[in-house]
C-alpha cells in the first residue's frame, strides 16, 4: 500500500479507506464472513465528487467557454479511458482485489473494473482528507491536462445525455441501421434517436464505436443550433 500512496502524493490517516477503495465486488462475494464490502458505494461517491471538481475547475479557468464546450471537455475529462489511464499511471491493476474467477479472466486489466477503481480512491481521498486533498489528486491526474489533448477519447454518448437531459424527459436511443465488409474488417451503421428521430449517424468496427459516432454528429448539431440560436 505503501508504494501505491507514493504514487498518489497522499498518506492516509485511516489505511482501511484505500484497501476498501480496492475491494471489487467478485472479491467481496468471496469474503462475506469477513465482512468486506466491494467499493461500489466509494465508487459512487468519486464519481460525485470527481465531476463536481472537474466541472467546477473548467467554469473558473474557462470563462469564455460555452456550456456546451464545457460539457464535452467534462465529459472528456472523467469518461473511462481517461481514468484508465490514471489508473495505469498508478499501477493500480496489481493493487487491486479481486475473485479468483474474476482475476483468472483478466480482470486487472479490465478497462471499466480500472476506472471504477480510481473513483473510489478519489472518494476515498475525500473522505480521509476532504475536498482539498481531493482536488490535490484530481489536479495532479486528471486536471493537468490540456483539455485539447483528451479530444479523441471523449465519450460522445455521455456529453449527448447531458445536453439532452436539459430539456427534461427525453428519449435517447441507438439503432443499427446497416453492417458492411468482411468479418475481420465488418463496419457497423449506427442512427442515434431523440424521441423517435434521427439526429445523428455514425459508423465503427464495433457497435460501440459506431454508437459513439454517431453521438458525436448529434453533439456536434446540437452545439452549432445552439450558437446560431
Amino acid at each position: 500500500m505503501k508504494d501505491l500512496e507514493e504514487k498518489l502524493g497522499y498518506t492516509f490517516a485511516d489505511r482501511r479507506l484505500l484497501e476498501g477503495a480496492l475491494y471489487h465486488s467478485s472479491y467481496a462475494n468471496e469474503h462475506r464472513d469477513r465482512g468486506i464490502t466491494s467499493n461500489e458505494r466509494l465508487e459512487f461517491l468519486g464519481d460525485a465528487v470527481l465531476g463536481m471538481v472537474v466541472a467546477d475547475h473548467l467554469y473558473r479557468s474557462h470563462p469564455d467557454m460555452p456550456e456546451g464546450e464545457l460539457t464535452r471537455t467534462r465529459a472528456a475529462l472523467v469518461c473511462e479511458g481517461s481514468l484508465v489511464k490514471v489508473a495505469q499511471e498508478l499501477g493500480l491493476g496489481e493493487h487491486l482485489k479481486l475473485g479468483k474467477g474474476e482475476d483468472a479472466g483478466g480482470g486487472r486489466n479490465r478497462p471499466s473494473i480500472q476506472a471504477d477503481a480510481v473513483e473510489a480512491i478519489i472518494a476515498a481521498v475525500y473522505l480521509d482528507g476532504g475536498i482539498g486533498s481531493a482536488r490535490k489528486m484530481i489536479q495532479r491526474f486528471i486536471l493537468s491536462r490540456n483539455p485539447g489533448d483528451v479530444t479523441e477519447n471523449r465519450d460522445y454518448k455521455t456529453a449527448l445525455q447531458e445536453l439532452v437531459q436539459r430539456e427534461g424527459a427525453q428519449e435517447l436511443t441507438y439503432r443499427l441501421v446497416g453492417e458492411s465488409g468482411p468479418d475481420h474488417d465488418k463496419r457497423f451503421a449506427i442512427e442515434v434517436l431523440l424521441n423517435g428521430r434521427v439526429i445523428g449517424h455514425g459508423s465503427g468496427r464495433s457497435k460501440k464505436e459506431g454508437e459513439q459516432m454517431a453521438a458525436r454528429e448529434a453533439v456536434r448539431r446540437m452545439t452549432e443550433a445552439e450558437a446560431a440560436r
